[in-house]
Formats: C-alpha cells, sequence, structure tokens
C-alpha cells in the first residue's frame, strides 16, 4: 500500500529561510569534518553539536532518563516516558540517524524528535546511543542495538514502567537508523530468544542504503539538503568492513533472504527530493517480494531527514502517519 500525502511534486524544491539556514549549518560542519582519509573531526563538530541532558520534570507530558547497558563501549539509551494514562503502552525502540558517523540520542534534534514520538503516540521511546563509525566499523552499530534489546527483555522490571508493554515493541529509525533498525529487526527474529519484546512493526524513516551503481535519483537530484553521492559514499567507506563495497548486505539489504523469517509490518517513508528514494523504494519492493506487509508513505515536496525540523508542517503529519501505524499494528496484533 501506498500513501502520497502531496499530488503533485514540485519541479524546484522549497523550504523555509529557517530550514535552508539550518541545512547549510550541518552541510558545512559535515563536509568539514569528514577527512579525505576517513577519519572525522569531532571536535570541529562538537562547535554545533548541542545537546539536551536528561530531565526527570515532565516538559510537555514527556520526561526523559538516560541508562547506561556497557560503559566499556559507552552504550546506553535515553527513556522518554509519556506521563499518559493506559496499562498496556507501547514501546518504540529508535535509532537515531547521521550517518552512522554523526549524532546521539542527546543531540537536540533528536531529543526534541523522541519527545514528540513519546507524546504524539503516546509510546516510550528508547533512543539508543550505539558506536559511531568510523571508530567502529560493521557490525559493531548492529550489535549495540541487538544488546540494547537483549537488555530491556532481561531487566524490563528495573528500567521500564509497569504500563510499557513490551509485547507492543517496534524498532524504528531515520536514515542510517533505518538501516541500524532493519538488521537488528533480523537478528532479533534469527535468534528467536526473547519471551517478553514481541516486534509487532518497523517505522523505517528514508532508511540509509545503497549499492554500487549509480540510481536515477542519485544522478538527477544535485545540490539536495543533506545528502550527496560523495557525503554517503565517505560514510560507506568509514562503516563497512575494510575492502567491502556497497554490495555488502549492510547497504544492500536484498542480497539476505528474509522470507522465513517473522520480520515485522513495516512502513517506509520517502521523500521525493531525496536523492536515496530510489535504494528506500527498492527496500519497500524487496519487502513485499519477501512474503511480508509494508506500506510506502510518500512526502514528494521532502527532502532528506526533513521531519526533523518541526517548523514544516509535512514533520507533524508525518508523526501523525506513524501514531496511526503504531494504533493499527496494536488493534491488529490485539485482535
Amino acid at each position: 500500500m501506498a500513501t502520497d500525502n502531496n499530488k503533485h511534486q514540485n519541479k524546484k524544491l522549497t523550504i523555509p529561510f529557517r530550514t535552508r539556514i539550518a541545512v547549510a549549518v550541518l552541510n558545512t560542519f559535515t563536509d568539514n569534518a569528514q577527512r579525505p582519509d576517513g577519519s572525522i573531526n569531532r571536535r570541529l563538530l562538537r562547535l554545533v553539536d548541542f545537546r539536551a541532558p536528561p530531565n526527570p520534570k515532565p516538559v510537555n507530558s514527556v520526561s526523559t532518563s538516560d541508562f547506561v547497558v556497557d560503559p566499556s563501549r559507552d552504550l546506553w539509551f535515553r527513556l522518554f516516558t509519556p506521563h499518559v494514562s493506559g496499562d498496556r503502552v507501547p514501546v518504540v525502540v529508535f535509532f537515531h540517524g547521521g550517518g552512522f558517523a554523526f549524532l546521539s540520542p542527546n543531540a537536540y534534534a533528536y531529543d526534541s524528535v523522541c519527545r514528540r514520538f513519546a507524546r504524539k503516540i503516546p509510546a516510550y521511546v528508547v533512543s539508543v546511543n550505539y558506536r559511531l563509525a568510523p571508530e567502529h566499523r560493521y557490525p559493531a552499530q548492529y550489535d549495540d542495538g541487538f544488546d540494547v534489546v537483549k537488555f530491556l527483555e532481561e531487566n524490563r522490571g528495573k528500567v521500564l514502567p509497569a504500563n510499557a508493554d513490551l509485547s507492543r515493541c517496534f524498532f524504528a529509525g531515520d536514515s542510517a537508523g533505518g538501516n541500524i533498525a532493519h538488521n537488528v529487526a533480523i537478528r532479533v527474529c534469527r535468534e528467536r530468544c526473547f519471551a517478553a519484546v514481541k516486534l509487532v512493526g518497523m517505522i523505517s524513516i528514508q532508511p540509509f542504503f545503497g549499492g554500487e551503481e549509480r540510481t536515477a535519483a542519485e544522478r538527477s537530484l544535485v545540490g539536495m539538503p543533506l545528502v550527496s553521492p560523495e557525503r554517503t559514499d565517505w560514510c560507506w567507506r568509514a562503516m563497512l568492513p575494510e575492502g567491502a563495497n556497497r554490495e555488502h548486505e549492510a547497504a544492500k539489504p536484498s542480497v539476505v533472504d528474509i522470507s522465513g523469517l517473522d520480520y515485522p509490518d513495516t512502513m517506509v517513508v520517502v521523500a521525493g527530493f531525496d536523492p536515496l528514494k530510489d535504494w528506500q523504494r527498492s527496500y519497500y519492493e524487496w519487502i513485499k517480494l519477501s512474503g511480508k506487509r509494508a506500506t510506502l508513505v510518500e512526502y514528494p515536496n521532502m527532502f532528506h531527514a526533513f521531519y526533523i525540523f518541526p517548523e514544516l508542517p509535512e514533520a507533524g503529519q508525518l508523526i501523525q502517519q506513524i501514531k496511526d501505524f503504531v494504533e493499527e499494528r496494536v488493534g491488529s496484533v490485539s485482535a
């Protein structure tokens, strides 16, 4: 099933001045932080990496707290708690974007996004601080995500409130986070070692996938916000194993067979001015060809990561569609 949020795609991307300034700053610092030798200038990034501390006091009905899973690898998560009534509140395990190399759950943009998820869905949101490339290559990010899910399984009574229902668990992520959510879901489905955690839905927001060939979108959508072939090539070189190319299963999900797995119903979000959109559509089609259910949600006049900019009306529309997807899945598994 496909959902188109605009009847026609504009010929040119139009975004507000405030958003253009924010995107320009992000582009500039990202490009200058990505060194040609494959390393990253984290000192430079700290100049624009504004962070939000955890806040146990509810703000707009949501409080936050941080939990350490493994201090030796700085593995932790931020829990966003919605102060709502109800005895079976879903749990969303969220993986932030950033090309596997940037950002964190306490980055201001992602703290704000997860607060909106927690309040609007509503749901308990577990935002994972996974290790970053290039210091930590594949499969570190997937290992960290899986270990957080195991931690929730084994320590749910210690870290989650009594009304957090892990049998209504969703994985979610944007860009590289969508890639991580997908690969962690495959591992969870394969392991079959979870009693409390039941994965009932996947929310894949403009996931970061690729391949060696250039798609039509990558060739034609030049100068778009945040994403370019040069930037994504750098990210793949930083994250993939030494010597691997973009045909690796981390980049190209179709090389893995999921037909025999209990892979969850998936919502795939695509934007018309995202150079990665052809890979995202291919992901959606591959899920269906694998015999699984998938919904394609399209924003023809938006760009990569548009939903982290709250000034855009489409950001609010997407969160409403995510809420609808969660409610539909919860209703289906409860029936």
